[in-house]
């Protein structure tokens, strides 16, 4: 499989802080079967659609691995997910 530039950049090594958010409500319960993550969901404003923020340090890919299976598992779509910070 070809790699772009972008990809060549990115690195799976090591503790990371990431926002996932996803469709939906998720209940801020949940927090400690998702590593601890913030969990923080938004008003839907003019019909907009409710999504939640999960915010937090994941110290590997195994981890990161497990915290979006566990989402997909909700049935929880998940619509970002990004490295914020090391």
């Amino acid at each position: 499989m070809p790699t772009t530039e972008s990809s060549k950049k990115i690195k799976f090594e090591g503790h990371a802080t990431y926002e996932i958010v996803v469709h939906g409500f998720l209940s801020a319960d949940w927090s400690d079967r998702l590593s601890g993550l913030q969990i923080t969901s938004s008003s839907p404003e003019n019909d907009a659609v409710e999504t939640t923020s999960l915010v937090g340090p994941i110290r590997d890919q195994a981890q990161l691995n497990g915290v979006l299976d566990t989402l997909y598992n909700l049935h929880l779509t998940i619509l970002k997910v990004e490295r914020v910070g090391d």
